[in-house]
């Protein structure tokens, strides 16, 4: 067992002995060592600040990073440091790793400074999946082992308190609801309508549901998701703008160009020829729809 407080080092081999669950350094996650651009991870991953000071962008929104910070990063989003100075433990793992398992990854904070016994609990369970996945080979009780360590460290994490002071609005459930069609369908269709006919709902239970949950109206929330999956793909990958476009549902090269320039205030090759450059400031609107819950940093 590791001891109490102390994070053991994430070794860059890990991933050769788990196909489902592993740990690396968070230098591992980009070929760059500078961060010029972003990067599209493709599994879940929890990042646990070891050393430094900086920032860490997560889908362009810069988030301060200490010893103790604590990452939630979802398939599919964009993650830059921007700050490379940080020295950070990865626990990556794939959905299948969580069946059979009553726990929900979605309840983890997506950012959330660690202190006090949580700290040491939550740095004990990530230090000794850490050994546990670079001791043990990809046997069956290996892998049993380090399923049943993720599930205790997403228990805990979702059990850390909140912090937010909200009670739950009858809003929120139908918000929740419309994130989670958008997910879906962003690319096959922006309308409301459509959306609303899937839940069985009016577009104006779904507009009153956004505005009070985000102040925005339900198109503009359906046309976030969209602008962010463009703004990803645009700054973590090389292909061509109008190829984006076409799988955001856009036939036409000209109209991704004013919807994009229109949500985020940049063209698609003015934003491309920026992702090399450190970003001050968000450059997408703050409440993209990508998730199904609501978005509460906890401190």
């Amino acid at each position: 067992m590791v001891p109490s407080g102390h994070l053991a080092t994430a070794l860059p081999h890990a991933a050769a002995n788990s196909t489902e669950i592993d740990t690396v350094t968070l230098g591992d996650l980009t070929p760059d060592n500078g961060w010029r651009r972003p990067v599209l991870l493709d599994r879940d991953v929890i990042v646990l600040t070891t050393s430094g000071h900086g920032l860490a962008e997560v889908d362009f929104r810069a988030l301060p990073c200490r010893p103790g910070t604590l990452l939630r990063i979802r398939p599919g989003q964009v993650l830059r440091c921007a700050l490379p100075q940080l020295d950070a433990t990865v626990v990556r793992w794939r959905p299948e790793a969580l069946d059979g398992f009553d726990v929900d990854a979605d309840d983890v904070p997506h950012w959330v400074q660690l202190a006090g016994e949580d700290e040491d609990a939550i740095i004990n369970e990530v230090s000794q999946l850490t050994v546990d996945a670079s001791r043990h080979r990809d046997t069956r009780a290996a892998r049993s082992l380090l399923r049943h360590q993720l599930s205790v460290l997403l228990l805990r994490l979702s059990m850390l308190p909140s912090g937010s002071g909200q009670l739950s609005r009858p809003e929120d459930e139908t918000f929740r609801r419309l994130c989670r069609e958008v997910e879906r369908g962003y690319q096959d269709t922006r309308r409301v309508e459509d959306y609303a006919e899937r839940l069985g709902c009016s577009v104006r239970t779904l507009t009153r549901a956004c505005l009070a949950i985000t102040g925005r109206s339900a198109k503009q929330v359906v046309d976030e998701r969209v602008a962010l999956q463009a703004s990803r793909l645009l700054a973590a990958t090389d292909e061509p703008i109008a190829r984006i476009g076409r799988q955001l549902g856009f036939t036409e090269p000209t109209n991704f160009g004013r919807f994009f320039t229109r949500e985020v205030g940049m063209s698609p090759g003015a934003f491309r020829a920026a992702r090399e450059r450190p970003a001050s400031a968000a450059v997408v609107r703050p409440r993209p729809p990508v998730d199904a819950r609501i978005d509460v940093h906890r401190a």
